[in-house]
């Protein structure tokens, strides 16, 4: 994904910010959309995007995906910054996606119900922080590169044009928990 900064007019788009807002359950934060990876059950796709940081480290990814809150997770996970995969920001997006796609995936029918209530609207995540993954408000316009709300918007099309197809990206060293990560990993439905 290009990190091309992208302009979006407030009151002209969905945004969310807090899992408790009312298109919360965009964020990755949001709970009640449950993902089981390698028969481990985790709460929330920000911890398994924040595991998938550390592949040869199975430890950290265990300490991630047990606290309950996905900011602790997320917190966790930058103590330990300095053993994040060397090709980390090269794939971070595709990892991001292969995270909302598994959410999809395991919990389409609510899901899908929450990104077709978008309509045809952009989706940004408003940050105050992250210009990369959200947007920032600058006067009547959110800012920024919004890749979550671009990935969002790219996965919604394919859900409305009924084209959506889980598939496990070629990753080199993509593990779980010390087990690679397949289409064996991936139930269905949570």
């Amino acid at each position: 994904m290009a990190l091309s900064i992208r302009k979006y007019e407030k009151g002209k788009c969905i945004t969310f910010k807090s899992t408790k807002g009312h298109h919360g359950s965009l964020s990755n934060m949001a709970p009640n959309f449950p993902i089981t990876i390698n028969g481990t059950r985790l709460r929330t796709t920000e911890a398994l995007y924040q595991a998938l940081r550390f592949p040869s480290n199975p430890d950290i990814q265990k300490e991630i995906i047990q606290y309950a809150s996905p900011i602790s997770a997320k917190k966790y996970g930058r103590t330990h910054i300095h053993k994040t995969r060397p090709d980390w920001n090269k794939i971070r997006f595709i990892v991001m996606k292969f995270c909302i796609e598994i959410k999809l995936h395991q919990n389409y029918d609510k899901f899908s119900q929450m990104l077709l209530a978008t309509k045809d609207l952009p989706i940004v995540e408003f940050t105050d922080k992250d210009k990369v993954w959200g947007a920032s408000l600058e006067g009547d316009y959110y800012v920024g590169t919004n890749a979550l709300g671009r990935l969002l918007m790219e996965l919604r099309e394919k859900v409305k044009s009924e084209t959506f197809e889980f598939t496990i990206p070629q990753i080199e060293n993509f593990k779980f928990l010390d087990k690679t990560i397949d289409k064996y990993s991936v139930p269905n439905i949570v």
